[in-house]
């Protein structure tokens, strides 16, 4: 009885997989034609590839700047510090920086998924419309990874300068309370 169960448990397991990645070519698919369509647009517009670079590197870099905001651990300190009781944050509150970080991250991503499909394929027939060369797509390429390399970089600095100062002060403040003999015990810490 045992074996047939774990059997048809499997078979289902392997159905699903199959039926996911189905799913995935097929928007994997979608998604190629759409930026093979769209991009001979995008690449036309007053400055070219240059400008629809920079601009898609700008859209991944604050999709990626707002995406660490939405899950940055200060924004789920409660909710990693107990997780047994809601300490404050309520369902909506909740729901909405996660399809906020959603939000974010497929910008992000989508950006440099746009970028990476309006460049040729390599497997490619030679004489397919879906492998021609889009005029314009190397150079925004180019601004793609030069604007997302130094913004990036730039706010990254940033960000992590500003927790440090953040994590110093409070290890300062903790360091004062414990002079006064109100820091949190060894046993509140863990």
């Amino acid at each position: 009885m045992f074996r047939s169960r774990a059997g048809w448990g499997i078979a289902g397991g392997v159905l699903f997989l199959a039926a996911l990645l189905a799913v995935l070519l097929f928007a994997m698919g979608l998604w190629r034609w759409f930026v093979r369509l769209t991009a001979p647009a995008l690449v036309d517009l007053p400055g070219g590839g240059w400008t629809a670079g920079a601009v898609l590197g700008l859209l991944s870099v604050a999709g990626w700047a707002g995406g660490t905001w939405f899950s940055s651990p200060e924004r789920n300190r409660d909710r990693n510090r107990n997780r047994d009781r809601d300490r404050g944050r309520t369902g909506p509150a909740r729901a909405g920086l996660v399809i906020g970080g959603v939000v974010c991250w497929t910008v992000a991503f989508g950006a440099l998924m746009y970028v990476l499909g309006a460049l040729p394929g390599r497997n490619c027939r030679s004489g397919s419309a879906m492998c021609a060369y889009i005029p314009g797509t190397g150079s925004a390429f180019l601004s793609y990874a030069a604007t997302a390399a130094l913004l990036g970089g730039l706010w990254y600095r940033r960000r992590a300068t500003a927790t440090a100062a953040r994590r110093a002060e409070e290890r300062a403040r903790m360091r004062r309370l414990r002079k006064k003999g109100k820091g949190r015990s060894r046993a509140a810490r863990s």
